[in-house]
C-alpha cells in the first residue's frame, strides 16, 4: 500500500515539476493576491474630504476649522458660500462631509451659551458615513473640552472628570483593519489554490484518458486520492510559508503564538481543502468546468461566509448554519488566535476538530462518487 501511494505521489510530483507555468502560478499568484487584496481591502478611513460653509466668519469659527484640519483624517475640499453649493458638493462627491457653522456661532460662544454646528454627511456608503460621524464627533468634543478648560482656567477653576475612561485595545492597538483581515485573506488564498490545483490534476487525467489505466491498476481509490494529495499538501505548505513571509514583509504580521500549532492548523486546513478539491474532480469532466466549480465553492464561501469580512454572529441563524460549508470559517479562528492574540490550543481546539470532521466527511463523499463513476 505504501509503495503504491509513494509511486502515485512520485508520478504527480514529476508532472508538476515539468509544468513550469503551473509551478509559477502556484507559488507567485498567492503572494500577488495577498499584496493586492491586503492593500485594497481596508476599512480604515483617512483623508476625509470636508467642505466648510462658514456663515459666522469669526476667529472662533476659524479656530474650530483649523482644529479639524490639523488631524490627518480630514482634508479641506473648499469653502462654500451658499446653501445651493452644499447639495452640489455632496451630489458630485466633491466632499464627503459639509460643516455648516451658523451666523450666530461666535455670539452664542461669547454669551456662554451652547454653540451649535451642523454636519451634513454623504450617507450612501453607510459604513464610511458612520466612521466619518464618529470622527467629527470626537474632533468636536475634543475641541469643546479644550475651550472649556481654557475658559475655566481664566476664571481660576480646575477641570476634572468624576469618571475617567482609559480604553486599552489588546492584540491590535492601532485598530488596523488590515491586521484583522489578513488571517482571513490567507485562508481564502490557500483554499482557492488548494481546491483548484488538486481538482485540475485529477480532471487532467480524465481528459488525457490515463484515468482508465489508473482504474484498472491494483491501485485502490483511497490510495490514489492519498497519493495525489500528498504532493499538493507539501506545495500548499510551502505556499503558506511564503504567504506568511509576505505578510510579515508587507504588513508586519508576526506569529505571536505557537509555531507548532500554526503548522498543525495549516496542515489540517490544507487537508480539508484538498478533500474539497477531490470532490470537485468527481463532479467535473473538463479542466474548464473544474476551475469554475472550484473557484465557486472555495472563493465565494470563504469570502462571504467565513467571518473573513462579515461577522458570523451578525448573520441570521439559518445563514450561520450554512457557514459550516467552508473550512475557512474554522481556520480563520485558529489563525487570528495564533497570529494576533498569541493564544494556545485550548482556545481553538474545537475548530481543529471541526475541520477534521469536515475533511473526512468530504473525503468519504468524494471516494464514494469516484467509485460509483468508475464502476
Amino acid at each position: 500500500m505504501f509503495n503504491r501511494i509513494k509511486a502515485i505521489s512520485k508520478k504527480e510530483t514529476k508532472q508538476l515539476i515539468r509544468d513550469v507555468r503551473m509551478m509559477a502560478v502556484i507559488f507567485l499568484f498567492p503572494v500577488f493576491l495577498l499584496g493586492m487584496f491586503g492593500y485594497a481591502i481596508n476599512f480604515d478611513v483617512h483623508h476625509i474630504k470636508i467642505a466648510v460653509y462658514d456663515q459666522d466668519k469669526s476667529s472662533v469659527s476659524r479656530e474650530f476649522i483649523n482644529s479639524l484640519l490639523s488631524s490627518e483624517y480630514f482634508d479641506l475640499a473648499g469653502y462654500l458660500n451658499s446653501d445651493k453649493q452644499i447639495k452640489q458638493n455632496l451630489d458630485e462627491k466633491l466632499a464627503q462631509c459639509v460643516v455648516v457653522i451658523p451666523y450666530n456661532f461666535s455670539r452664542e460662544f461669547y454669551a456662554n451659551r451652547p454653540s451649535k454646528i451642523q454636519y451634513l454627511i454623504d450617507g450612501v456608503d453607510g459604513n464610511t458615513a458612520t466612521v466619518i460621524m464618529n470622527y467629527v464627533n470626537v474632533a468636536t468634543m475634543s475641541h469643546s473640552s479644550k475651550l472649556t478648560a481654557e475658559i475655566l482656567a481664566r476664571k481660576g477653576m480646575n477641570v476634572f472628570a468624576l469618571i475617567q475612561l482609559e480604553p486599552r485595545f489588546w492584540f491590535n492597538p492601532e485598530l488596523n483593519s488590515t491586521r484583522f483581515l489578513l488571517p482571513g485573506l490567507i485562508g481564502m488564498i490557500l483554499i482557492v489554490v488548494s481546491v483548484i490545483t488538486i481538482a485540475l490534476s485529477i480532471v487532467r487525467e480524465k481528459e488525457r484518458g490515463t484515468i482508465e489505466q489508473i482504474n484498472v491498476s491494483p491501485l485502490s481509490t483511497i490510495e490514489m486520492m492519498i497519493g495525489k494529495t500528498i504532493p499538493y499538501i507539501v506545495i500548499a505548505l510551502i505556499n503558506a510559508g511564503l504567504i506568511l513571509l509576505a505578510g510579515f514583509i508587507l504588513f508586519g504580521i508576526t506569529i505571536k503564538g505557537s509555531i507548532l500549532w500554526l503548522i498543525i492548523s495549516i496542515l489540517i486546513f490544507l487537508f480539508s481543502s484538498l478533500c474539497l478539491g477531490l470532490l470537485v474532480s468527481t463532479i467535473a469532466d473538463s479542466q474548464q468546468v473544474a476551475f469554475q466549480i472550484g473557484t465557486l465553492i472555495s472563493m465565494i464561501p470563504s469570502l462571504l461566509l467565513s467571518g473573513f469580512i462579515f461577522p458570523i454572529e451578525s448573520m441570521p441563524p439559518i445563514v450561520q448554519i450554512i457557514t459550516n460549508i467552508t473550512p475557512a470559517k474554522f481556520f480563520i479562528v485558529c489563525l487570528r488566535s495564533i497570529l494576533l492574540k498569541g493564544e494556545g490550543v485550548a482556545v481553538f481546539w474545537q475548530q481543529l476538530v471541526f475541520m477534521m470532521i469536515f475533511a473526512f466527511a468530504v473525503l468519504a463523499i468524494a471516494t464514494r462518487r469516484y467509485i460509483k463513476k468508475a464502476v
